[in-house]
């Protein structure tokens, strides 16, 4: 064979080689196949030159071209395993499994893409997973502080005591840690609970125990906040009290018995209800009759406040008809109209607003006891009865008060007419009346006959002059063992005079003094 057919064949294997170390290249950085085709034909193109690139210089390109590939392929790696040691580290403090990837091959654009896009999510991750724990971490702290709590397990001491950048912040830990805040809260409410529980239990024994301000104030440090030191002097004073309260017992009964009485009113106990509590008598003051005193307030303070809407709505009701009673008896009394600085006009609206409102409030409440009713399977009592029958036997002994009252005042004005009848009004004072020259014996005004004929039998006169009434003869009984006195009509015929004069002989004045008929002219009698 001929040199240059040698030298032929050997180009064609060293292109073939090349050709071959080519996609040997291209498969390990991950290069498609359908842009190995088109590398391929490249190639091809550049072999098929026009000009007719020597070898040399095909080769020179080939190895341009495999160098150019080289330092991608390095660069990628490189990327690779900086991607692979953030990914590491974000992965452990997540204690989240790392990226698959295969290492040992060249990454593809698009791999190494993907790959990024999930580190920068595992920072943001981080980012926000620590974030959280920074303000758990900070509840916690503040919790404990307030329980006086010292961290007494391995996880605390990793949440209050290690570095934060070396806590694992996986959702197990996060999860964990709201579970601990939790846990911590619900013991400082406990506690705030337990707290006011003892000041309340604290001020109820002063209060029963008469215990002097300057006493209290001493322990007013202790009376605010809820810390484990702060509980347990507020145990300690509770302990003090009750000690001291069984060393003072009569005092302590009876100072429950005075509350006790108060919850009777609120709850318009009746009187056989209070009477069902039999320790209230008794005067055997010992430790088991304030344990049942103890008890009974409990047990009334529980059922007020169970009920406090509609109690006190009853309550609103009483005082409401209290004040309308008070109307009513002000608007019967005669001598109202006396009244002045417009205090008449007042109350008189102020009863008709409480005619108005009474019924309404009443409607409101019936309603309310309904459903209380049904909800609690029993009736709702006020002073022993139920509350409507309660507001019906009111309005009815209003009603019979009122009748009774206009009865006595008939009563009252018949008596008083028949007194009139029979002996005539009584004696009056007249005024003095400005202008008027005082009354002269003998000087008489002369009186209207024509005003004096239109009066009854019955009237009274009252002259303006000396205060004297004179009785008409007629409106008199005759003496005892007398015969009727003939009275005068309307006939026209004259009266005899003997018959005149007998009745003239029964008008005396007020001073016993006998007065003739003559003497007053002008009237008709």
């Amino acid at each position: 064979m001929r040199r240059s057919e040698v030298l032929a064949e050997e180009s064609i294997v060293c292109l073939q080689k090349a050709l071959n170390h080519l996609r040997e290249i291209w498969e390990r950085i991950g290069i498609p196949e359908d842009q190995r085709l088109q590398r391929t034909e490249v190639v091809k193109k550049h072999i098929k030159e026009e000009g007719e690139t020597t070898i040399l210089q095909l080769e020179k390109d080939l190895r341009t071209q495999v160098e150019l590939m080289r330092k991608q392929k390095k660069e990628r790696k490189q990327e690779l395993k900086l991607l692979q040691e953030q990914d590491q580290e974000l992965c452990e403090i997540l204690c989240m499994p790392h990226y698959d990837i295969d290492s040992a091959s060249v990454p593809s654009l698009e791999e190494l893409n993907q790959f990024r896009q999930h580190v920068a999510t595992l920072r943001e991750t981080k980012a926000s997973r620590r974030e959280e724990f920074v303000s758990l971490k900070r509840q916690i702290i503040l919790c404990m502080e307030e329980l006086d709590h010292t961290p007494d397990t391995s996880f605390e001491r990793e949440v209050v005591c290690e570095d934060e950048d070396a806590f694992c912040l996986s959702l197990e830990n996060i999860a964990t840690l709201q579970k601990l805040l939790w846990q911590l809260e619900m013991q400082k409410s406990q506690n705030e609970a337990v707290c006011e529980g003892l000041r309340a239990q604290i001020r109820e024994l002063w209060d029963r125990l008469q215990i002097p301000e300057k006493e209290r104030e001493a322990v007013a440090t202790i009376m605010s906040g809820s810390k484990a030191k702060v509980r347990k002097a507020l145990q300690l004073e509770v302990d003090r009290l009750e000690e001291l309260k069984m060393q003072n017992l009569k005092k302590v009964i009876e100072a429950i018995r005075v509350e006790l009485a108060q919850y009777w009113d609120q709850c318009f106990y009746s009187q056989e209800q209070r009477e069902a509590f039999a320790p209230f008598h008794a005067e055997d003051y010992t430790e088991n009759l304030l344990h049942l005193h103890d008890a009974e307030i409990v047990q009334l303070r529980n059922y007020y406040e169970a009920h406090k809407e509609l109690f006190e709505g009853v309550q609103k009701w009483e005082e409401s008809w209290r004040l309308f009673l008070e109307f009513e008896r002000k608007a019967s009394d005669p001598n109202r109209f006396t009244n002045r600085g417009g205090n008449l006009l007042k109350e008189e609206k102020q009863r008709a607003k409480l005619q108005k409102t009474l019924p309404k409030l009443e409607e409101e409440l019936k309603a309310q006891i309904e459903l209380w009713e049904q909800a609690h399977s029993k009736a709702f009592l006020v002073n022993g009865q139920k509350f409507m029958e309660y507001v019906a036997e009111q309005w009815e002994m209003h009603r019979l008060e009122k009748e009774r009252a206009r009865q006595e005042r008939q009563l009252k004005n018949k008596k008083q007419t028949e007194t009139e009848m029979l002996y005539g009004s009584a004696p009056r004072t007249p005024s003095k009346r400005r202008g008027l020259p005082p009354n002269t014996p003998g000087k008489a005004r002369k009186l209207n006959t024509t005003a004096m004929t239109n009066a009854t039998a019955n009237s009274s006169i009252r002259p303006i002059f000396g205060g004297t009434i004179y009785h008409s003869p007629v409106s008199r009984l005759p003496p005892s063992g007398s015969k009727p006195v003939a009275t005068s009509t309307c006939s026209g015929k004259k009266t005899p005079r003997a018959g005149r004069h007998g009745a003239n002989k029964e008008n005396l004045d007020l001073n016993g003094s006998i007065l003739s008929a003559r003497t007053f002219k002008g009237f008709q009698i």
